[in-house]
């Protein structure tokens, strides 16, 4: 789970500036919406003779209610074992068979299907698209072999893999109500008692056209591609609004941590801060925060517990706020075999600590600036991520427009503006901690 939200976290930040001109960056873009809600993205670009076709449903694992957690990630799965037209593993074999590829991700926030294809195959991905969102074939059978799939995937991914684990026991410490504690892959005793049913309703209520997007860029034309899409699309009947998610997270008072016993060679831990999301006023400075304070090999944090301390093999973090509600501000390290886990805790807070008493200087900011624009210049390369960072904007509730004066607003982040959010958000009473406690095999530790 670490994993998956870092590397979210790394493709968001890959292309979110430019030295460019940024007004160009939606100057070949149109948003559309259909009769029955379906909103449509096209993003003209000629460069290559390819396409990319995504479809953004506005559900995922912040919809979901206590007991049935991991139904928006086996939706996912189950829109691969057939629909009315394609029978199961068919559509894989179709776009392999046409020279493209394919997949599907689920988020808190939002679960996305796509196909890179050549610009003359477009109609491949609205038949197989369209066919899904209003025919899915939800065989009973089906859903036992798939949830058994995802069961053994969370064995996997997070039951044994300790640092996952206390990732994911970290996240439902720092929320005590909202959904974001609970993991996307879901929890095990609520998997083994996912029904059929519930998998059915799920479907019904949250994929219909009214309750997403498309998003369509590359080589094609705009008239001509919307016509397709309409004809594929606007027949599918509008469903009801789905309900939305209003809970919000109280307001943190004190430290919480919690401790993770299991077989592991090095402790490791974990610690995050309860930070705004996107579009609040405060994410430009926290972005640049990120890179200078945890971002990569060159970072502050890991120089100093790498290189200089030598007390860890691994060190970083990352600003986690393109997201739907607020998240959090999180550092990570595993310890060097002979070092206790407390020293190396000390040493991350000292290394904040630095930051909130000295601030950083202006070579600092102006690197972490430099790293943001080339990161974006970079990413316009790539008709794929140009479309997803548009499909996560759009599932967070945020408009195109927001990148043209994004990279505005990173360059007026001042040094002082960067001590100023350091200061207001890395407080101790609103840290959550986890700590993975290595033990011996058969041997449980008592904190």
């Amino acid at each position: 789970m670490a994993g998956f939200r870092i590397f979210l976290f790394l493709i968001f930040t890959f292309f979110l500036t430019s030295s460019l001109s940024f007004a160009s960056f939606t100057e070949n873009l149109k948003v559309d919406t259909l009769k029955n809600g379906l909103k449509v993205i096209t993003i003209e670009d000629h460069k290559d003779p390819t396409i990319t076709f995504q479809i953004w449903y506005r559900v995922g694992g912040r919809n979901e209610i206590p007991g049935k957690t991991g139904l928006a990630h086996l939706t996912e799965h189950m829109m691969f074992k057939g629909s009315k037209k394609y029978k199961k593993g068919e559509v894989s074999r179709l776009i392999a068979k046409n020279g493209g590829n394919e997949n599907a991700f689920t988020s808190q926030d939002y679960t996305a299907y796509f196909q890179n294809l050549s610009k003359d195959k477009l109609h491949i991905s609205l038949q197989v698209e369209s066919d899904r969102l209003a025919n899915l074939a939800i065989d009973p059978q089906e859903f036992l072999l798939e949830r058994d799939v995802v069961m053994e995937e969370r064995r996997q991914r997070v039951d044994d893999d300790p640092t996952s684990s206390v990732v994911e026991e970290m996240f439902s410490a720092a929320y005590k109500v909202h959904p974001y504690r609970n993991p996307t892959i879901g929890w095990m005793s609520d998997l083994k008692n996912l029904t059929h049913e519930d998998l059915t309703k799920w479907y019904k209520t949250y994929y219909v056209p009214n309750n997403a997007t498309i998003v369509l860029a590359g080589d094609f034309n705009r008239k001509e591609a919307l016509q397709d899409i309409k004809k594929y699309f606007e027949d599918v009947p509008r469903g009801a609004d789905p309900p939305q998610m209003t809970i919000k997270e109280p307001e943190q008072i004190g430290e919480r941590r919690v401790w993770v016993n299991k077989e592991a060679q090095l402790p490791f831990i974990f610690t995050g801060f309860k930070v705004p999301n996107i579009g609040n006023a405060d994410e430009f400075a926290l972005n640049v925060l990120e890179y200078i304070l945890s971002s990569g090999k060159s970072s502050r944090l890991y120089k100093s517990l790498v290189y200089e301390k030598q007390i860890a093999v691994y060190a970083g973090g990352s600003y986690d706020g393109l997201s739907k509600d607020p998240a959090l501000f999180y550092f990570y390290a595993g310890a060097k075999p002979g070092v206790e886990v407390d020293v190396v805790e000390k040493a991350i807070y000292e290394e904040l600590e630095k930051i909130l008493e000295s601030g950083i200087t202006e070579k600092e900011l102006q690197k972490a600036k430099n790293q943001i624009e080339s990161g974006f210049v970079m990413g316009q390369d790539s008709i794929f991520y140009k479309a997803m960072q548009i499909g996560r904007l759009d599932a967070a509730g945020i408009e195109p427009a927001y990148l043209d004066s994004y990279i505005d607003n990173v360059r007026k982040v001042t040094v002082e503006g960067v001590k100023a959010v350091a200061k207001k958000y890395f407080k101790k009473d609103k840290r959550t901690v986890g700590i993975l406690v290595p033990v011996k095999k058969g041997v449980q530790n008592v904190k």
